[in-house]
């Protein structure tokens, strides 16, 4: 089967892509594991960051970028998001996505963690990720020029273009996106589901791509602790955004709420080692419960009602800023027609500590870049995959070892251990971490609380068929 475009992976980055490419007469396959609008992008309760306001400008989400990203972030990358992202709200708009308004009809902008300024822009309130994967997935359903394939797995990159599936059925193409999420799901608490544990990246590797900066994970502040059928449920940050604020086992608030995601779960991380307790609380009572309707609708039906009592919280593993590497429009380094984008690509974009809301924009950003460069490359050739093991998910018994020995702060003896475990993608969390000895942004080392200046704008690399990182300086 040969098409113009094949895009793994139905979420965000997927979709936009493959719109992107169908508006240009390209034929694209659109591969998902899944039903559409059942990925984890369908869970993100955040928003997409976008300098809008008349008080704003690409200039300043710039700097708040750079400041989140702890002296990793490829500025270069994040001009490219904070310069793009207008117009790609405006896509989004144009493609039927109806995103929350003020009472005078503009679009309402909310605060998160680490922004300046309200720049961030949702749908129905905590509910942005279903409502823009619903709109998206019913725009790529109509159109002609996409052949969605649900239910199907890429179990191998075909190196002159194209993925071979699980069934042994190879799909040709001018180039392939992989948009296949992230890995937070290999950490055992996690807001993540169980599907989202790097199967790209994996991929990827196998193809003779590089990864960069694995050890960069960041665990979300505020996620459910001990309410059955909600263990690891995301309370948005725009929550805190609009008034909650955290409380310690003696009611006392503890951090600033509004302080970048490293920051506030971390805190949170210390407050329990130093109390023994298992979460703190969250209040949200002085917050409008219309603004949040998902979030509160699940709480109670769990038994809790945020509208009248704090609810009990702590971090949970939620984003890798590390994945596959890139250039600015989506290339793979190393392997010819492949393109990674969204959550399983890395592009330096968000450095040691994603700012909020920024990964909704990148998948729109970047995932459009990627499917305009893919549509220059030449007619594939004869199909051949590249060799590699089959991709399997993690046991249960590795997702609870990453989670104990890869956590929110880290020692080199559990490291050391973790590095010796079968699955792949745990190890290399393990060898990346340990080769950091410094703690910056989402990534923190009990030996060495400090960060390093040496290491600024050095990236953690894992060159093809190595187990042995080694930092290399990205260009601005």
């Amino acid at each position: 089967m040969r098409s113009d475009l094949v895009v793994v992976g139905a979420g965000a980055a997927g979709l936009f892509a493959a719109l992107t490419a169908a508006r240009e007469g390209a034929r694209v396959t659109l591969i998902s594991a899944r039903p559409l609008a059942e990925t984890a992008s369908y869970w993100a309760q955040g928003g997409a960051a976008a300098a809008l306001a008349l008080d704003d400008s690409p200039q300043q989400h710039l700097e708040d970028t750079l400041i989140a990203g702890r002296g990793l972030t490829r500025r270069a990358a994040a001009e490219v998001l904070t310069d793009e992202s207008p117009a790609r709200v405006k896509d989004l708009l144009d493609y039927g996505v109806q995103f929350d308004a003020d009472r005078h009809g503009d679009l309402a902008l909310g605060l998160e963690g680490g922004h300046s300024r309200r720049r961030i822009i949702h749908a129905g309130g905590s509910a942005t990720g279903r409502r823009i994967l619903r709109a998206l997935s019913a725009k790529v359903v109509e159109h002609p020029n996409i052949e969605v394939l649900e239910g199907e797995r890429a179990a191998a990159i075909l190196q002159h273009g194209g993925v071979r599936l699980e069934n042994g059925r190879d799909l040709t193409a001018r180039a392939t996106i992989l948009a296949t999420g992230g890995a937070a799901a290999l950490w055992s608490r996690t807001t993540n589901p169980p599907g989202s544990f790097g199967s790209g990246l994996l991929l990827a590797r196998n193809a003779g791509a590089m990864l960069a900066d694995l050890e960069f994970t960041q665990f979300h502040p505020t996620a459910v602790v001990g309410l059955k059928g909600r263990e690891g449920f995301l309370i948005s940050e725009a929550v805190r955004g609009e008034g909650a604020t955290l409380h310690g086992p003696d009611g006392e608030r503890f951090v600033n709420e509004l302080d970048p995601r490293d920051a506030v779960a971390r805190a949170i991380f210390r407050l329990l080692q130093s109390t023994g307790a298992k979460s703190v609380g969250l209040d949200m009572t002085m917050v409008d419960p219309g603004r949040f309707p998902n979030v509160v609708s699940a709480l109670q039906e769990a038994g809790l009602d945020p509208t009248r009592e704090r609810v009990p919280i702590a971090p949970a593993s939620h984003y890798v800023m590390g994945g596959i590497v890139t250039d600015l429009d989506g290339r793979a380094t190393g392997v010819e027609r492949l393109y990674a984008v969204g959550e399983c690509a890395c592009t330096g974009l968000h450095g040691a500590n994603r700012l909020a809301s920024n990964s909704l924009s990148e998948c729109f950003v970047f995932g459009r870049r990627a499917a305009l460069r893919g549509l220059d490359e030449a007619e594939p050739g004869e199909p051949r995959a590249y060799a590699g093991e089959p991709i399997e998910a993690p046991t249960r018994e590795t997702r609870k070892a990453v989670w104990a020995l890869a956590g929110l702060e880290r020692k080199a003896q559990d490291l050391e251990e973790l590095a010796r475990n079968p699955y792949p993608l745990a190890r290399l969390v393990a060898v990346s971490a340990l080769a950091r000895h410094e703690t910056r942004g989402s990534h923190a080392r009990a030996e060495f609380p400090e960060l390093d200046p040496a290491l600024d704008a050095q990236h953690t690399i894992l060159d093809p068929e190595s187990d042995a990182p080694r930092f290399e300086p990205w260009p601005s």
